[in-house]
């Protein structure tokens, strides 16, 4: 599988912040020989609004976000659609975009669901890449975290079944129940691979996949052992993580959301792996 990327989304950012540029540019180094690479042009404007409210891509545009966890950096409407045009091109190629700020937290208007802020997230590049996409598409959202952009932009679309995998009892706070076509499963604390593996067998085997035509991956790696959201994945799991998304046998992408340790290149490696060709 390619990757996308750009060292442009390593230009902004604080070193003191979770979302730092290093965290990608150590997955870059240990990834760079490894794989083949493309480098994305960033979403239109008409993309964006494609999920995004006018009102709410022009705060963007403006830097009109009071967020201490989405800092309005210089230049971040820019930051910002570079990664939702390495989501686009993820789906196009059937790609790993490799691309940061992250975007399953955002909704339609910004904050989604009630959560108390952004989540590091501008634009939500899954939601984006699926939408112009147009196709009858499953998003795995593999994140310790709830994709509540994800589910509020998608909640009743018949074109999409979402099912999320994350940690009980922290931010957003949300997804603690399955709604139409969006198929939460909450995981305690301290969840390891067994559990969690078992967890996504199950998953896919509920849920009606039958006129799926393409596999969306929100691939956060913050499930990581160490990491911030409470679970305790070895980075051999995200292999098998890939394996049972291969089995389903259906075109794939996969856009890079959270995950924060120095392991993180490891973990995608492993992931894509498991994925295949």
């Amino acid at each position: 599988m390619k990757i996308i990327f750009s060292s442009k989304c390593l230009e902004y950012g604080s070193p003191y912040h979770p979302e730092n540029p290093e965290r990608l540019r150590l997955a870059y180094e240990f990834l760079k020989d490894k794989y083949s690479f493309l480098e994305p042009e960033p979403a239109r404007d008409e993309d964006l609004l494609l999920v995004h409210s006018k009102s709410y891509v022009e705060r963007v545009r403006r830097g009109d976000i009071h967020d201490a966890d989405t800092p309005a950096y210089e230049n971040i409407y820019e930051y910002a659609k570079l990664s939702a045009g390495g989501a686009i091109l993820a789906a196009k190629e059937k790609a790993f975009s490799l691309m940061r700020p992250p975007g399953h937290h955002a909704g339609k208007e910004g904050i989604a669901l009630g959560a108390p802020t952004l989540g590091f997230c501008y634009f939500n590049n899954i939601a984006i890449a699926v939408k112009k996409l147009g196709k009858k598409t499953l998003i795995l959202d593999i994140d310790t975290h709830h994709g509540n952009g994800t589910q509020e932009i998608f909640q009743g679309d018949s074109n999409v079944i979402y099912i999320p995998l994350h940690t009980y009892g922290i931010y957003p706070g949300t997804g603690l129940r399955s709604e139409g076509n969006c198929y939460n499963y909450p995981l305690k604390i301290g969840t390891g691979d067994e559990e969690y593996l078992n967890t996504l067998e199950r998953a896919l085997r509920e849920v009606d996949l039958s006129e799926i035509e393409v596999v969306a991956v929100s691939a956060g790696f913050d499930t990581f052992s160490g990491d911030l959201g409470g679970l305790n994945l070895s980075e051999k799991c995200y292999r098998k993580i890939g394996e049972l998304i291969a089995s389903l046998n259906l075109p794939t992408f996969a856009v890079l959301e959270g995950g924060y340790t120095k392991r993180l290149g490891n973990c995608i490696h492993e992931f894509l792996q498991g994925l295949g060709d």
